[in-house]
């Protein structure tokens, strides 16, 4: 007589090979990026950032800005052919190469201003967390105070009183409208609040751990608290932040520049761009076309970037 198996659903377990056995455990980096590879959206949209770098870098290579700024009346509001791929504007310069310089302005306004506001944000956002008392009390009400100035008219305001009043600046050989100086400081010194506060946040979490205990009992300084050992593990926020800045110092840019107050001429950005292009809506697309999907693009990249890291770098999500 047979006796029926009463588990017959379970599966004997496979023994580990050797190689399973003695494989090193998984490193954060390499958790981290196990779990941002298989974020389908962020590998696309680090695809898209590679080609709109390649793009804007390698091109100037091809058209030079003398060619970028050349205008010729005769050929204006040509729409894209071969000679012009992307048309020409309004007093007959072409489009690509203006594409190519302005996304270089563009990207360098994003990146200089997110330097700017993630040194102010973690600064005051370590010390407020980590002192506490007065001093936080003190750093968050400005911060809250800063938090209430509306960013795109506080902008407004300063870009029409002092962009003027800047000379033009010739840096590496290129001649820059001394209002992408104020465009960048008014970015950086406005948008820290956020990452601050997160910054903050993490400090207060982490400052009673018990890695920071021993490290006073050891006599670490205060300066090697902050910075070695409790500002690494808040690393985390801290670059989807500074990812996600980058996308909104672009945006922000494209839009005072598009209401006539942002980065001035000869400097061309994909906002300045599209400021000359609203009386064309209808006759020539091209104007604000190619400007407007490069805007676009790069932004969606680098939010689909951020979103990936975020997941990537969550402390409370361990699956692979």
């Amino acid at each position: 007589m047979t006796v029926a198996n009463p588990l017959p659903n379970i599966q004997p377990l496979k023994p580990l090979s050797l190689d399973e056995l003695e494989a090193p455990p998984l490193t954060l980096s390499k958790m981290a990026w196990l779990k941002f590879r298989r974020h389908k959206m962020a590998l696309v949209g680090v695809g898209i950032l590679v080609l709109m770098i390649l793009y804007c870098t390698l091109g100037g290579l091809v058209f030079s800005e003398k060619f970028a700024n050349y205008n010729d009346t005769g050929i204006a509001l040509q729409p894209p052919s071969s000679v012009h791929p992307f048309g020409t504007d309004v007093i007959g310069r072409d489009i690509l190469a203006r594409t190519i310089y302005g996304g270089q302005i563009s990207l360098l306004i994003g990146l200089i201003a997110v330097m700017l506001e993630t040194t102010l944000g973690i600064i005051i956002g370590a010390v407020s967390g980590y002192f506490g008392g007065l001093v936080d009390s003190l750093l968050m009400r400005f911060t809250e105070a800063i938090l209430i100035v509306p960013q795109i008219f506080l902008l407004l305001v300063m870009a029409k009183f002092f962009a003027g009043n800047i000379p033009n600046l010739t840096i590496l050989g290129r001649e820059f409208s001394g209002s992408v100086v104020v465009i960048i400081a008014i970015i950086g010194l406005t948008s820290w609040p956020y990452l601050a506060r997160i910054v903050r946040a993490e400090f207060l979490t982490l400052k009673e751990s018990e890695f920071v205990l021993a490290a006073r009992a050891t006599g670490s300084s205060t300066f090697d608290i902050i910075f070695r050992h409790i500002l690494p593990n808040s690393i985390a926020p801290i670059v989807v932040s500074a990812t996600l800045g980058v996308a909104n110092a672009i945006t922000l840019e494209a839009y005072i520049s598009f209401l006539g107050l942002g980065v001035r001429p000869p400097t061309a950005t994909w906002g300045n761009m599209l400021e000359g292009a609203y009386n064309y809506i209808d006759k020539a697309y091209w104007l604000w076309l190619f400007p407007g999907l490069l805007i676009l693009l790069i932004v969606l990249s680098i939010n689909f970037v951020g979103d990936g890291l975020r997941d990537a770098l969550d402390p409370r999500s361990r699956t692979i």
